[in-house]
């Protein structure tokens, strides 16, 4: 039922995680996709080798998503190989530890230049072209920090709510053009972001005990929501967050 054949979707932080999960099954639903990385080519390369073996185009872009000027150079590439991009996925972020009183300015920043900024950025290039289409889906990965915060890692939570809160604004305004803006909002992901913390013997049991699934996602479970989203399937859904957390922090 859900056919991305002959879309292009471009997923910014796409090399690892959530991020790779996703191109990998946007590419298993027919669409070619461009990812973004940082630093991190051969990880890139290979979602690439994977995607061309399910038979789709597959260009990977090094980029910092906090540079505009980064930003924009990539998106004209983007449209340079394929013409228009109809998914925007801003998957793209940082994850680190900063407690009230002692967190630096340069820790906020970079966490709020990259989360929240680097969503700005590439929503802004990308709408003209899905305005004068009329067509296209932009999907946010939020997180539960943005929907009742996180102790110790405000600069992240106040990121992923300002994400949130973004989504619910432009969500009405791109509306009319027949472009969506949605969030995805996962809990814990056993992901290379989170693995230090999840195999810490103490904290990891405290978290899969606080999810009523008894486990961290899997990158693929967060995938799912995300293929959803840039289906016709989601047509009707605005500026909505759909929360993918096993049952721990159930939000309206």
């Amino acid at each position: 039922m859900v056919n991305l054949k002959g879309k292009i979707a471009l997923i910014t932080g796409g090399s690892r995680g959530i991020g790779a999960a996703s191109a990998l099954l946007l590419a298993k639903a027919g669409a070619d996709v461009a990812i973004t990385y940082h630093k991190n080519a051969r990880a890139a390369k290979s979602v690439q080798s994977q995607i061309a073996t399910l038979g789709r185009r597959c260009l990977t872009l090094e980029c910092n998503v906090s540079d505009r000027s980064d930003v924009r150079k990539t998106v004209r590439s983007v449209l340079g190989r394929f013409g228009r991009i109809d998914i925007l996925v801003n998957n793209a972020g940082v994850w680190n530890y900063g407690a009230i009183g002692s967190i630096t300015e340069r820790q906020w920043d970079e966490t709020l230049d990259t989360n929240l900024k680097g969503t700005f950025f590439f929503t802004n290039a990308v709408v003209p072209g899905m305005k004068r289409r009329r067509c296209g889906k932009i999907i946010n990965i939020a997180s539960t920090a943005g929907q009742r915060g996180e102790p110790f890692h405000c600069h992240y939570a106040a990121s992923k709510g300002g994400m949130i809160a973004f989504t619910k604004s432009i969500g009405p305004e791109l509306a009319p053009f027949n472009v969506t803006a949605n969030c995805v909002a996962p809990g814990w992901v056993d992901t290379d972001m989170s693995s230090a913390v999840l195999k810490d013997r103490r904290r990891g049991e405290e978290i899969r005990r606080s999810i009523p699934r008894g486990r961290p996602a899997m990158p693929e479970e967060i995938a799912g929501a995300v293929l959803f989203l840039a289906s016709d399937l989601s047509n009707h859904l605005v500026g909505s967050t759909i929360s993918v957390n096993g049952g721990s922090v159930l939000s309206s």
